[in-house]
This record gives C-alpha cells, structure tokens and sequence, in this order.
C-alpha cells in the first residue's frame, strides 16, 4: 500500500466524518497525478511554505513597523501563531490539520508593506478596490511561479479567501477547517497585539475592559487557552447537534469581539500609531505613483501584467508584494538625494 493511501486510511479512522478527508478533495485547477506519500493538502501546504511570497513575510509588519525589538510579532510569526492555534482547535474536534494548516500558512500572503496601512492605500488607488485576503488568493493563482501559480486545491483557496473580517454577514468556508482558521487568525492577532502594544509602552493591561479579563482572562496565555478550549467544545456541541460549523460559545464570542472593537479603538485605528501610519501611507502612495508614471522600470513579469491586465493591476501587484524593507528601499533611491547639490 502506498504511503498516502495509508495516511488517507488513517483520516478515515481519526477524523469526524464532517471533517475535509484528503481523498475526497475538490482538486485542483489543473488535474495533477498523485504523490505516493503526501496528500493534496500535505503538498499545498508545502508548496506555499516553499513560496517566495511566503518567505517575505518575514519582513511585513504586523502592527509595529520598523521596531528595534526582536520581539515583536511581524507577519511571519503571526501565521506561525494562527496556524498554531488552528491546528489545536482542529485536532481537538477531528477535523483535517494538514488543510487548515495549508490555509493558516496562505491566507495573508496577499498583504501589503506595513500592515493595514498599506491595505487602506491600494484601496483607496485602485479603482476596483482592494483587499488583502483576495490577493492572496491572486498571489497564489497568478503571481506566484511567474504567473504559473501554485495549483492549489479548492478548499485551500476557499479557506484563504474566506478567512477575513468577522461580521456576521462575511461569507464562511464551506470546509470546518477554512472556518477554523477565520476564529484563529483573530484570537491570534488581538491578542498578541495587545502583548505587542503593552511591551511598546503604548497599552497597560489596566487599560483593557475589566469585565473582559474576568471573561477571558488576565494574561495573553489564559486568554487563548480560554478561547481555543471554548472554540473545540462549543464546535463540537455544534456539530453533534446537526449544526456544523465553528463557533464560540455567546459569550466568549461577545467578549472577543467587544475585545477586538477595543484594539481597533485603542491601537489600531487610535492615536497612539497615527503619526507613524501616515508615514507608511505616504511612502507606499509616492511609490505606487512612480510607477503608475514609470511603469517600465518595473521587473518584466510585472511589466507583463500592464500589457494584459492593465496599468494599474500590474502596478498593484508589483506594489503588493513588496516587503516593508524594500519599499523602503526604492522610496530612498527614487526620492532621496544621493549626494549633497552646492
């Protein structure tokens, strides 16, 4: 017996039936033939962690942009972080953990140099708007491997896709993985932001709501203990009684949420950061016009996408995949002067 149909013997025995089984998978785009040992979401997640984009989030801020401490989360670390997370959650109730970690590692390759800010910039560009979670999904289908893409299965792409935002309204996986990840990536971030946020002077924990900590708990490892054992028991209750999705109990689901309202308040929209959100803004809008001017001073692969998909598709796209580093990099030997003019 081959080693995959051994591994995919093994999901028939350990995983709840409602679980993404390998050897039912969707599939891919284009047809592929089998691995003897690794299945569809055991190459995908290796695919993407062998990706150049994924490499690059090691130099894209999470919160703090350019900070002098070796601690603070970037946007490497945080996928660590989620996929961590998400495997737990996942083992917990029986369900798939090579998918929800093929989804964990992808689903913010798609972000722009210095965290939201270069989010809020692209939006504000490109006439047909951006988002994060979307271009991910564009990186991984159109830019990676020199526009060959990566072949992901559906359900990695759909998880990827379907990870962002937290109302009610936003559209869910239609894999208890892809689902898994969405509550991962936010139990994730608002709490290793405020951990963050407390270690740059810029938040004490008295600041927090009280009735939060008494909800959730007072340190950044009860706090996720809290949620992840709340997450797998009230999931699993879900699913017993013939409603199969990932939840959080009420409760625990209004605490993190109003928590979640309170760093976006505090932090990441606050005053606190605003003068250094603006200096992010600014540098990433200055290239972006450069190139909109000069858009055949970009690499060919890019210049490709202008000739294709049109002059701002292709500036974006160049734009996006930029490291904060790099960004940097380029606003220096565009804008700055080299010597001193007498």
């Amino acid at each position: 017996m081959e080693i995959r149909k051994k591994i995919q013997y093994n999901e028939e025995l350990s995983l709840i039936k409602e679980a993404s089984h390998s050897k039912y998978s969707l599939g891919r785009t284009v047809e592929e033939k089998e691995d003897e040992i690794r299945t569809y979401y055991m190459i995908d997640r290796d695919r993407i962690i062998h990706s150049k984009s994924f490499r690059r989030l090691k130099h894209k801020t999470q919160v703090y942009i350019k900070t002098s401490g070796d601690h603070y989360r970037t946007r490497l670390t945080h996928t660590l972080e989620v996929s961590q997370i998400g495997r737990t959650i996942g083992k917990g109730i029986g369900l798939n953990e090579d998918l929800i970690e093929a989804i964990a590692l992808g689903h913010d390759i798609g972000h722009v140099a210095f965290a939201h800010n270069g989010e809020e910039v692209l939006n504000e560009l490109l006439p047909e708007g951006f988002k994060h979670n979307v271009n991910s999904v564009r990186v991984l289908t159109r830019i990676e491997r020199q526009g060959k893409g990566l072949n992901l299965t559906k359900e990695v792409l759909d998880g990827i896709l379907n990870h962002s935002g937290f109302s009610k309204d936003n559209k869910k996986a239609f894999t208890l993985e892809g689902q898994i990840v969405k509550y991962s990536d936010k139990i994730a971030y608002v709490n290793h932001d405020i951990d963050d946020s407390i270690r740059a002077g810029l938040l004490k924990k008295e600041d927090i709501p009280n009735y939060i900590l008494e909800i959730l708990g007072n340190t950044h490892g009860e706090r996720i203990d809290t949620l992840v054992k709340d997450c797998v028991y009230t999931s699993i209750k879900n699913i017993s009684r013939g409603k199969i999705e990932i939840s959080l109990s009420d409760n625990i689901e209004k605490a993190l949420r109003d928590l979640r309202d309170f760093m976006f308040v505090k932090v990441y929209k606050g005053t606190i950061l605003k003068e250094e959100r603006d200096k992010a803004k600014f540098v990433l809008k200055q290239v972006f016009e450069y190139y909109l001017k000069y858009p055949e001073k970009m690499p060919e692969f890019y210049k490709t996408i202008v000739k294709e998909e049109g002059l701002y598709r292709g500036v974006a796209d160049y734009i996006a995949g930029m490291s904060d580093d790099y960004c940097l990099l380029l606003f220096n030997s565009i804008y700055v002067p080299k010597i001193v003019i007498y």
